[in-house]
């Protein structure tokens, strides 16, 4: 690859800039910042959860964005993002863990094992659970390598590096292979999503400046 079409840390010509103010976690996400609830989420909140009323979505005095409030007593039902936790293992000899994901979105492509923080945990236990979940694997989390707002589907992507001290691989229904891969042989062009792809470039930064990340690819959707 001619080193002009390699790319560093936030330095995707057009597509994926961050905007200005929008930060570093912004380069995953294509939908304008205070926009609201999105439309798909507001149409799954339909009652007030204090009276039971209908929940209607429009203006709200003193608000910036648009809310969904109930008619009948008032209340305000704020919609906020969910946290995904999601882990990059490391091998002994240096090579990251990545599972061939069995369910969609990004069903047969690579991703970083990962799913959404239970409420009774820290980040610490949903990342060694999840990976354990996927992979079989038992890892010591590390460093936070980065987070990721993705504001299509209403969530913020944390990703952590980790040592694995144990388990063994297996498949799962949500991973349909495991692999570790030496840093020189991401599978770029069969990542899932927009979020792994920055986490990837943001690990291969810091871990191995000497090697860079391929633009990102139109076909990393979501």
């Amino acid at each position: 690859m001619n080193p002009d079409d390699r790319v560093n840390v936030g330095d995707v010509p057009g597509d994926g800039e961050p905007a200005e103010d929008r930060g570093p976690d912004g380069r995953s996400t294509d939908v304008a910042s205070g926009t609201g609830t999105p439309p798909w989420l507001a149409a799954t909140l339909n009652f007030c959860t204090s009276c039971g009323g209908e929940l209607q979505l429009g203006s709200i005095e003193g608000e910036e964005r648009q809310r969904l409030a109930c008619d009948s007593c008032g209340h305000v039902a704020y919609v906020n993002p969910r946290l995904v936790v999601t882990c990059l293992p490391v091998t002994d000899a240096g090579e990251l863990v990545l599972i061939r994901r069995g369910l969609e979105p990004g069903r047969g492509l690579w991703a970083q094992p990962g799913g959404f923080l239970e409420v009774d945990e820290t980040v610490t236990e949903g990342v060694i659970r999840e990976t354990f979940e996927e992979t079989g694997l038992v890892v010591a989390p590390d460093e936070v390598v980065g987070l990721y707002s993705r504001l299509e589907a209403a969530v913020v992507v944390l990703a952590v590096e980790a040592r694995v001290i144990g388990g063994s691989v297996r498949t799962t229904p949500e991973a349909l292979d495991v692999q570790a891969f030496a840093p020189s042989a991401i599978p770029w062009s069969q990542i899932a999503f927009k979020t792994t792809y920055w986490a990837l470039v943001d690990w291969l930064s810091r871990r191995h400046p000497e090697l860079q990340a391929p633009p990102r690819s139109r076909r990393i959707g979501r």
